[in-house]
Parts: C-alpha cells; sequence; structure tokens
C-alpha cells in the first residue's frame, strides 16, 4: 500500500509531517493538492473524510480561512466539499492516507497511526 500525504510545501507543519514520515522509513507519495494539477475533488474530499471517520467535512476544514472565503458557519456540508474543491487553502494540513484510512496530521505524530 502506498501512503498518501496530502501536502503543502509552503506550510511549516505539512514539511514537518513529511520529514517525520520519511525519518521514519515511510515510502510516501505527495498529493501537492494547493497546485491547479492536483487539487482534489469533491468526491475525493468525501472519501478522506470518510476514511477518517468524519462526520462532516468541518474536521478538517481550516475555520480561520473559511469566513475569509465566504463560507458561513451555517454552511451545509456540501457547500463545505464544494468550497474546498475551489479553494484549497480551506483545506487543513497535512492529511496521511493509507489504504481505508486517513489522519489528520495534527499534531504531526497522528500521522503515524496510519502507518
Amino acid at each position: 500500500m502506498t501512503y498518501v500525504l496530502i501536502h503543502n510545501p509552503g506550510c511549516g507543519s505539512s514539511k514537518k509531517g513529511l520529514e517525520l514520515l520519511e525519518a521514519r522509513g515511510v515510502k510516501v507519495e505527495v498529493r501537492k493538492y494547493m497546485s491547479l494539477a492536483e487539487r482534489l475533488s469533491i468526491e475525493e474530499l468525501k472519501d478522506i473524510a470518510k476514511k477518517m471517520g468524519a462526520k462532516s467535512p468541518r474536521e478538517f476544514l481550516r475555520a480561520k480561512d473559511a469566513e475569509a472565503a465566504g463560507l458561513s458557519e451555517g454552511a451545509s456540508d456540501q457547500e463545505v466539499y464544494s468550497a474546498m474543491a475551489e479553494n484549497p487553502k480551506l483545506i487543513q494540513r497535512p492529511i496521511g492516507i493509507n489504504g481505508e484510512k486517513s489522519v489528520l496530521g495534527r499534531p504531526n505524530e497522528k500521522l503515524l497511526e496510519i502507518v
């Protein structure tokens, strides 16, 4: 199984998460989701939430950026997924995906829970 890291190279937390995995010898496929070519679709975001056991996409939403992006507190889950797909800055990172499990790497050590 390939460990996929949803990664933003411009984010210190994301960089530290990648370094932690590599230091532990985990072979990682990096997905630079901020890049237009590698953005996450709504279906991929729903799959991540399912694998995470998340009840809502808000569990990996960057709340501090949501309001600035025009996403209201009362937005539906579908609206949140759509906003995240259109504006990947709204996605909390890093996120690790390994098979049928995913985890938000906050703190980074959580990324190791699915190795």
